[in-house]
């Protein structure tokens, strides 16, 4: 009986714990979490509305201006090309910071990242070397384009004190159009007290007319307000 005991002790003592295997509800709970987290995503996607302007040309500037020019196809209508802002600091030569701060604000104004220009070549009597940088410019094309010429019409140039509109003599011959401002202050996203320094720029708009008359129609649809 002893013998039998003992034998008895020894299974006992052999047996191995039986561990019971995990749960497996704990992985749907981590992946409804995750699911969770990326629901606010998917919900703020959407369809990006195209610019005001854009629709005008497509709307209306084509077929009035098919009708005030006789073309016969649309694809002969003038439509923009790109809008370019410079400008120019000379100050910078003294003071690279008014530089940084330009550039800062023309990248603010236009929602694009502009590109620092250089002297292309150097001017002894201005203490100005070849190479230096002496302003910004950024190149705006397509929907940006568009919106920011609605800024410019619509919101920046009525906050020009003593504003009549502007002149109708600034184009090239080719129906391209240069407007200069004196301050960077009448585009509302500047504000006044983080201004390093008064600077104005230069705003030239691209079109594809062949003449002025075309260019100052085409821009004229757009709500361009010109001096009569």
């Amino acid at each position: 009986m002893a013998k039998s005991e003992k034998g008895g002790s020894d299974k006992s003592a052999g047996k191995k714990p039986v561990v019971k295997p995990p749960k497996k509800e704990a992985a749907p709970a981590a992946k409804e979490s995750t699911e969770e987290k990326k629901a606010p995503a998917a919900k703020s996607s959407g369809p990006k509305l195209p610019p005001r302007l854009k629709d005008t040309y497509r709307e209306q500037v084509i077929p009035a201006l098919m009708k005030e020019f006789g073309y016969k196809n649309p694809m002969q209508v003038p439509k923009l090309e790109r809008i370019v802002l410079n400008v120019g600091m000379g100050e910078a030569i003294q003071n690279v910071k008014l530089l940084e701060s330009a550039t800062t604000e023309l990248g603010v104004i236009s929602g694009q990242r502009p590109v620092v220009t250089k002297a292309k070549k150097a001017i002894a009597g201005f203490k100005l070397r070849q190479g230096m940088p002496i302003g910004a410019k950024v190149t705006l094309r397509n929907d940006r384009m568009y919106e920011f010429l609605d800024r410019l019409v619509s919101v920046a140039l009525p906050r020009i004190r003593d504003f009549r509109g502007v002149s109708p003599k600034a184009f090239d011959g080719r129906g391209n159009y240069t407007l200069g401002l004196k301050e960077q202050l009448i585009f509302p996203e500047i504000k006044y007290d983080s201004v390093a320094s008064i600077h104005g720029m230069d705003i030239t708009i691209v079109t594809t007319a062949r003449t002025n008359d075309e260019g100052k129609a085409l821009l004229r649809h757009f709500g361009m307000p010109f001096r009569v």
